[in-house]
């Protein structure tokens, strides 16, 4: 485990804003988020050394032996830190963003100093610190050292910022003299006037709103870091210009910026592509093509929990359960509207029989075919159906990322069709339904976002009006607190979206809930009243996990590859002192896999070395077989949580862990 010399840090706000406010500035824009801010952490997992006691079992001298080496290796990075740094956002600092938003400029001045040729382009305040565009050459790490040193120069110099207000015409004889195209083209997109600048000292200027500290000697010398080189297209357009852009991250104090690189150590540490390959759970296999994801085994059995949890719990709830084609005809994204809106996102059709076929980028038309078989009655209302339905969307390879962004992957899709005095009831039901699922995994801290009614949209005044209402209501009787995003629902209706907080603090868009006037039109689907007529009812699409590869890789982060009893692939390793104890251990693991537990037997190795591997791969329970235990019956049990558990029999090993496993708690 790396070792972290701060604790990590969580927000101390509730609610923060998905992005930067827009600006009339060439250095500000709208971005996706980066590392959540966090605020300390108010327990640790012990130390394992002091959890450890020597075994008494003939096993414990190499046992013990083993123990050493993993609790050297681990224990460092557990113990509680007395410092606190609590990390300022954007939103809460006002002085936090105006030093980034300078960071940017005087990164952008140091670039044109050093590379002369350079020409600038676009430079914001990002949620972590700051980036700028810059056409000129490819950069190597040891241009950023010159960059930086030359920013230093200039903070040290404590250069003043000055807002200059020039006409268009003056901006634009100025942008010529310079020779930069790039922000002619900024120049033309700004409709406000007065054009306003920003100069650092007599040296360098910018197109800028604003705002900024007021000289560079405001801003921490050692506060601020540059991260990394990335390529960028011009305006993102890959048909465009490819740009150098500098990340760099800027703070308010040095100790702050510590604290966020110990937070990035831990993330990196985190990483769902590294521990996927490292405990072998899932793979992206090139020769297949990539965002095409390989469950292997231990990867699959978590899944096969989480889908069979998932299944039982909605069946509890009332829904059934679909499976549905992958394909349909292209006439039904037609229908659906997919061709039209959506067609960027799927496939190529396919020709079957001189007739067109599509991958389905979504479940939702095939839920509705479901509910159309048959005329349905306003006494049969809520119908609700739920499918894990794996669905296929085009994306580039250059935004695939892991788990978290594919090409292929399975949504845990539900849909409710309802009447209209319903539709608070099965909103309820289905935040409940939410926090029950979320909550099992540990999340139980939420931020939530009710999106009304968009310029543009389709529906009466009236549903939408009482739909909103619905909304607003289940949320407040649920008792959660939520932000209004007006104007912000889809076209087709409002929604609540929620996000959950893993272990490092980071937001995750997980769940949402929608209710749908659109399709339900587009489909002419009904049901009869009681007064025999035909009438429209109320479509709610909902998904709680979001898709299983991208819950799966937050899953992972979360738990930093250590999962829990219920979910660990291997519940139990059983550990033979030499082989003559094999046979007993074969014995052993035979019965706890027929009583419902993941157990396998690791031999062929000494003792320290079989336990020491059974702690890197996170295998949650080892028991120790030496010759006292296979004459007694017995095993010595190690908890990787919870050190020595003693010697036990098997019955009550098994006993143990079905409890556990039951109560979703660890040993």
């Amino acid at each position: 485990m790396a070792t972290l010399s701060a604790p990590l840090l969580r927000s101390h706000h509730r609610h923060l804003p998905v992005t930067s406010s827009p600006r009339r500035c060439s250095t500000a824009a709208a971005f996706p988020r980066g590392f959540a801010p966090l605020e300390p952490l108010s327990s640790r997992r012990p130390s394992r050394t002091a959890a450890r006691s020597a075994s008494t079992s003939a096993a414990a001298p190499e046992a013990a032996e083993a123990t050493g080496h993993a609790a050297q290796a681990e224990t460092a990075g557990e113990e509680e830190v007395e410092a606190r740094v609590v990390l300022p956002t954007n939103e809460s600092s006002e002085n936090l963003l105006r030093i980034r938003h300078t960071c940017a400029h005087v990164m952008a001045m140091a670039v044109q100093k050093l590379f002369p040729n350079s020409k600038v382009t676009i430079g914001p305040w990002i949620d972590n610190g700051f980036y700028y565009d810059f056409d000129m050459e490819p950069l190597t790490d040891k241009d950023l050292k010159k960059i930086k040193k030359e920013m230093d120069r200039i903070i040290r110099r404590n250069l003043p910022l000055v807002r200059e207000e020039v006409s268009r015409e003056e901006a634009q004889k100025r942008i010529q003299a310079l020779n930069e195209p790039y922000k002619l083209e900024i120049l033309e997109r700004i409709k406000e006037e007065p054009i306003t600048i920003y100069h650092i000292g007599e040296e360098w200027w910018d197109l800028c709103a604003g705002p900024h500290v007021e000289s560079t000697g405001k801003i921490q010398r050692k506060a601020v870091e540059l991260e990394s080189v990335a390529g960028a297209y011009w305006r993102g357009d890959e048909n465009n210009q490819m740009l150098q852009r500098i990340y760099g991250t800027a703070w308010e104090s040095e100790d702050q910026l510590k604290a966020y690189i110990h937070f990035k150590e831990e993330a990196k540490r985190r990483d769902h592509r590294r521990l996927g390959q490292d405990l072998d759970l899932f793979s992206i296999q090139e020769d297949a093509g990539g965002g095409l994801v390989f469950w292997h085994p231990k990867g699959a059995i978590i899944r096969h929990i989480l889908e069979d949890s998932w299944k039982q719990t909605h069946l509890q709830r009332g829904y059934d359960l679909l499976y549905t084609p992958h394909v349909a005809k292209a006439d039904l994204w037609k229908i659906s509207g997919h061709i039209d809106f959506y067609k960027e996102n799927m496939y190529n059709q396919m020709d079957v029989e001189d007739e067109p076929y599509q991958l389905r980028p979504m479940n939702c038309p095939y839920h509705i075919l479901v509910y159309k078989r048959k005329l349905q009655s306003y006494r049969d209302l809520p119908i609700r159906v739920a499918e894990l339905g794996t669905v296929y969307r085009y994306e580039l390879s250059g935004a695939l990322h892991g788990l978290f962004r594919v090409r292929g992957f399975t949504q845990d899709d539900a849909h409710i069709f309802c009447l209209e005095d319903q539709i608070k009831d099965e909103i309820r039901g289905v935040l409940d339904l939410t926090e029950e699922i979320l909550g099992q995994f540990g999340f139980r801290n939420y931020e939530v976002n009710l999106s009304t009614r968009p310029e543009k949209s389709v529906g009466s005044d009236d549903i939408w009006e009482k739909a909103t209402i619905a909304l607003k209501d289940a949320l407040d009787d649920k008792g959660w607190g939520y932000t209004i995003d007006e104007g912000g629902g889809a076209f087709y209706g409002p929604k609540i979206d929620l996000k959950i907080e893993d272990a490092l603090g980071r937001k995750w868009q997980c769940s949402t809930v929608q209710v749908d006037f659109n399709l339900p039109e587009r489909f002419d689907i009904t049901y009869v009243d009681s007064h025999t007529e035909k009438k429209r009812p109320i479509m709610i699409h909902r998904a709680i996990l979001g898709s299983l590869e991208r819950f799966f890789g937050i899953l992972i982060e979360n738990y930093a590859g250590d999962f829990p009893l219920w979910l660990a692939p291997t519940q139990a390793r059983i550990l033979p002192v030499t082989n003559n104890e094999l046979q007993y251990c074969n014995e052993v693991a035979s019965e706890l896999k027929s009583r419902g537990i993941r157990a396998e037997v690791c031999h062929g190795e000494r003792l320290p070395k079989l336990i020491r591997n059974a702690e890197t791969q996170k295998v949650p329970l080892m028991a120790v077989v030496g010759p006292k235990e296979v004459e007694a019956r017995t095993l010595t049990i190690r908890s990787r949580h919870n050190g020595e558990m003693g010697t036990m029999p098997v019955d009550n090993f098994i006993s143990k862990i079905q409890s556990a496993v039951t109560d979703k708690s660890s040993l």
